[in-house]
């Protein structure tokens, strides 16, 4: 495959990308000037739009998406009720229906240039009935999309009975990361424990962590500085993430400028999910409301590694959604007021380089080497294809194109004007 006349993320006009045998074998303005491509080679015109290495979802729960409604809607809107209602919903599921849920939503997500997930799994039942399910998804999509998964005590490692032995079969049947959510824990020091304990675990084992961690609104909840403090302990830089964080919101300027460099000493990822953020927090607020979401332009100013999640689909905890990372940078963009152009910049690298960054993601990227995994988008630059959801006009995997649209066009009818006015984003 040759791409030709394609923008660049970076800014670089005019680019043209060779594929050979499932990686980028060249890169550059210009390729093969003047001649014919390598016989065989498919030749598509990107005639200038966007080329973008693909999205990446570093948190996601792909075992309750789709699951609205079921077995009842969450009235408040809380984090609370959104868990409790989960609960109710565990004992009804079945391997099959979950199986089928989680399928649907991969194929929205390559379809929207979404080729790597982070799903967190719930452990807190006997049957890990979710886990074998989401076991055969990561199976199924292999040749399409990266899923890697969480091994998640939702209920408390300690809190919840079982707990602790259910994520330890869970990590032994194959799942990928060691997870938790100290906050959930019955008391600030059981949350402590929780954050020793799972650190250990994935030293001892070789595996990355991510915590649901301090996904509150009460400024004491501060887990993070724990997470951190193991991290470093146990020399775990560059595998822990910290995903929520989202007392950090309001804690207090003074202790935060203690942690953020706690933080970025210990290699920490962070991992904000803005609509759910959004969402969920504040609830108990009247006015003035608090926005919910972390630090993200501070953390990022601490040189700390910060991606956006997408979090929930259609499930207990949200109603909406669509795998569209787009939407999730973008709603980031705004709930952080990060406006200026570097900084929207950085908003659509929180869902492409800095997630996959989170996931470790091998040969991901637009250089030489790398897998040939990028998507075609229907914009001039990172920042129009936040400001329009751009159109995804190509989605290729390994030098293999697994869907296409058509340019997003219109055409309009106004009194007083010529009776048919063609409009493309081309103009």
């Amino acid at each position: 495959m040759l791409i030709r006349n394609a923008t660049l993320p970076d800014g670089r006009t005019g680019i043209d990308l060779l594929v050979q045998q499932g990686r980028i074998a060249a890169l550059g303005a210009g390729l093969f000037a003047g001649q014919s491509a390598p016989p065989g080679t498919e030749v598509i015109d990107a005639a200038g739009w966007l080329l973008s290495p693909p999205f990446v979802d570093p948190h996601f729960h792909l075992d309750s998406t789709l699951s609205f409604g079921l077995p009842r809607v969450n009235a408040s809107g809380t984090l609370l009720e959104g868990i409790t209602l989960w609960g109710e919903l565990k004992p009804l599921l079945t391997e099959a229906t979950l199986i089928e849920r989680a399928l649907q939503y991969c194929d929205w997500a390559v379809a929207k240039g979404l080729l790597a997930i982070r799903s967190h799994v719930d452990v807190c039942d006997e049957r890990l009935l979710a886990v074998r399910a989401l076991l055969e998804v990561k199976r199924r999509v292999a040749p399409y999309l990266d899923l890697q998964l969480v091994a998640f005590p939702q209920d408390g490692l300690l809190r919840a009975p079982g707990a602790l032995n259910n994520l330890q079969r869970a990590l032994d049947l194959g799942v990928d990361v060691v997870g938790g959510i100290p906050h959930f824990e019955r008391s600030m020091q059981e949350g402590a424990d929780s954050v020793k304990l799972l650190c250990e675990l994935a030293a001892e084992r070789g595996l990355a962590v991510d915590m649901h961690c301090d996904e509150s609104d009460d400024p004491l909840s501060r887990h993070i500085e724990t997470l951190a403090l193991h991290t470093r302990r146990l020399g775990l830089q560059g595998r822990v993430t910290g995903s929520h964080l989202t007392s950090m919101h309001s804690m207090d300027n003074y202790y935060v400028s203690k942690l953020l460099p706690l933080i970025a000493e210990a290699g920490v990822h962070a991992v904000a999910n803005p609509l759910i953020n959004i969402t969920l927090q504040g609830r108990h607020d009247t006015y003035p409301k608090r926005r919910g979401m972390t630090r993200v332009p501070e953390l990022m100013a601490a040189g700390i590694n910060v991606a956006f999640g997408h979090d929930c689909v259609m499930d207990p905890w949200y109603s909406l959604g669509s795998a569209d990372m787009l939407e999730v940078a973008q709603m980031g963009l705004h709930v952080a007021q990060m406006t200026s152009q570097r900084q929207m910049q950085a908003c659509f690298d929180a869902v492409t380089v800095n997630a996959a960054r989170v996931l470790g993601l091998a040969d991901y990227g637009l250089a030489v080497g790398c897998h040939a995994d990028f998507v075609l988008l229907q914009a001039r630059s990172p920042v129009e294809a936040l400001r329009l959801r751009a159109q995804r006009l190509l989605v290729v995997r390994r030098g293999r194109v697994l869907a296409r649209a058509p340019e997003a066009a219109a055409t309009l009818s106004l009194p007083g004007r010529p009776a048919q006015v063609d409009w493309t984003l081309r103009r």
